[in-house]
């Protein structure tokens, strides 16, 4: 029986504004982005400014040296682009330097079998090439009103003081401490003495911050080079010679050849309303059969929404992994991914979900860059001759999600973390919004449920007795709380716009989220 209390009830204050807004899981990056909007900048300037922040004060979960996928909507046009800004395998990789090794599953995200020495969930051989700052490039590149370089000002600011290690922060940190031990570079930007999470005493107020000084350098030389100096140049050569230097096969090449996709993204109709949502190989056609079922379900009673809410994932679980090559994934793993929301002043809008695949993705710090490495290679399973297998210059299979929606006069940005949690995260809160006519306030502090493909339901505990009732006539179910860590319903953030007001919300338990107005500075 959990010990958790009883008594304590969490919410998140939300209200509407004429102003832009920015829904982050990191309140310091929602606050950057939000000042952007303030000083005149686009949706996409702000979401800019929140990445790169949000890459620097929660470094484990994203960075510039990760990948993801976001969908812009521009109300002048009223386009709704794709941006797929996924990892790849390097050219050069070996599928034979990737052999299982007969002891079953690995134990992180994916129960993949294993491999030799993990080589392809932590350390160097695990990174893939990143493209979350060409994805963020291209998107300045067409509709950013501000420059580059004081978009990149914000993130450099931040590095140059170093993240403020609190008790959230020393938790995550601890959760993979032995991880960030064996690379010595992570060691020291992460830990003390090789072993402990920097921080304070739980009942000091916290002083400590991490040295971040490279990743500074780093950022404020982008920042005057642009977007591309990621990719070529001095700064690519020698992020490409530290993943080589520690044993991986990441070269500057495939840096300089990387490009992220943008097209249309994929419009899904859904009784009155619209979803816009991510093509190929990501969450979005996962979310669309999804909304597909439901279309046709009975949405009468809450036993009854509920329990329809289960048989669309996992039926639309059961074809992805049968059809895409995603063969399944830890449900206690810890959380690697964030997402942050923008909508602005003119309603153009922007969902955007950045990881580096795990927590502190591959454990390995480029000492020339400073940035925390990915680990995308895990996304690929090592074994051949699935749709999804390890081969070299290969784009990753992703669980990310970011969803537009359009309702009447609603039009909403959503999104989350959470591995395959996603969708079901998602979903709902589409579903939320459209069937149950609920505002952004209300959507994010209803009850979720959890049906990803595993053998049973995970249902919040707050849920009625005869939703429960109902979802353990239907399949086995588990029921649990929201809390802190683990996120059991995944981390979703996202903003939303109607008859011209704006608001937002992020994940109710998470203590650093938060929706900030351009007013509220």
């Amino acid at each position: 029986m959990s010990a958790l209390s009883r008594t304590q009830h969490t919410r998140k204050h939300v209200i509407e504004t004429a102003g832009g807004v920015v829904a982050s899981q990191h309140r310091q990056a929602a606050e950057a982005g939000a000042a952007v909007l303030r000083a005149g900048g686009d949706a996409v300037d702000a979401a800019v400014a929140t990445s790169f922040v949000v890459g620097v004060l929660e470094p484990w979960m994203s960075g510039p040296a990760g990948g993801g996928a976001a969908i812009h909507w521009r109300a002048d046009t009223g386009e709704a682009v794709a941006i797929n800004f996924g990892m790849r395998s390097p050219k050069g990789l070996n599928i034979n330097d990737y052999p299982l090794s007969g002891d079953g599953k690995a134990g992180d995200l994916f129960p993949w079998e294993r491999v030799v020495e993990d080589r392809n969930v932590e350390g160097a051989t695990a990174i893939a090439v990143p493209g979350t700052v060409d994805g963020l490039g291209q998107a300045h590149a067409r509709w950013g009103r501000m420059p580059w370089a004081e978009l990149l000002a914000p993130a450099v600011s931040h590095a140059r003081e170093g993240m403020l290690v609190d008790w959230y922060a020393a938790l995550l940190i601890a959760s993979t401490a032995r991880n960030l031990a064996k690379d010595p570079d992570a060691a020291a930007m992460f830990l003390d003495d090789g072993t402990w999470p920097k921080g304070s005493g739980w009942t000091a107020i916290p002083d400590n911050r991490l040295d971040q000084s490279r990743v500074a350098a780093s950022l404020a030389h982008m920042a005057e080079a642009g977007p591309r100096s990621f990719y070529e140049g001095d700064l690519a050569q020698a992020m490409a010679q530290d993943v080589q230097d520690k044993g991986g096969c990441l070269a500057a090449e495939d840096l300089a050849g990387y490009s992220a996709w943008m097209g249309a993204a994929r419009p899904v109709d859904y009784r009155n309303a619209r979803f816009h949502v991510m093509p190929g190989l990501t969450a979005g056609p996962t979310f669309a059969r999804v909304m597909e079922q439901l279309e046709t379900a009975d949405l009468s009673t809450p036993a009854a929404t509920y329990v329809a809410y289960a048989r669309a994932l996992d039926q639309a679980y059961a074809e992805r992994l049968g059809k895409m090559g995603d063969d399944g994934e830890v449900p206690e793993a810890p959380g690697c991914t964030t997402h942050f929301s923008v909508v602005d002043r003119d309603g153009n809008m922007v969902t955007h979900t950045q990881t580096l695949l795990s927590i502190f993705g591959s454990r390995v710090v480029s000492p020339s860059t400073g940035f925390l490495m990915n680990n995308g290679i895990m996304w690929f399973d090592p074994e051949q001759g699935r749709p999804n297998s390890l081969a070299p210059n290969k784009a990753c299979l992703m669980n990310v999600c970011p969803v537009l929606g359009e309702r009447g006069d609603t039009r909403f940005a959503f999104g989350a973390s959470g591995g395959r949690k996603i969708v079901s995260a998602v979903s709902q809160l589409a579903s939320f919004v459209v069937d149950g006519e609920m505002d952004v306030e209300q959507a994010f502090h209803t009850p979720r449920i959890d049906m990803s493909g595993g053998a049973q339901i995970i249902a919040d505990e707050t849920l009625p007795t005869e939703v429960i009732s109902a979802l353990s006539d239907e399949k086995p179910t588990q029921t649990t709380r929201r809390t802190v860590s683990p996120y059991a319903f995944a981390c979703p953030a996202g903003v939303m716009r109607k008859d011209g007001a704006n608001s937002g919300c992020t994940e109710i338990m998470s203590p650093w989220g938060d929706a900030i107005s351009e007013d509220d500075l």
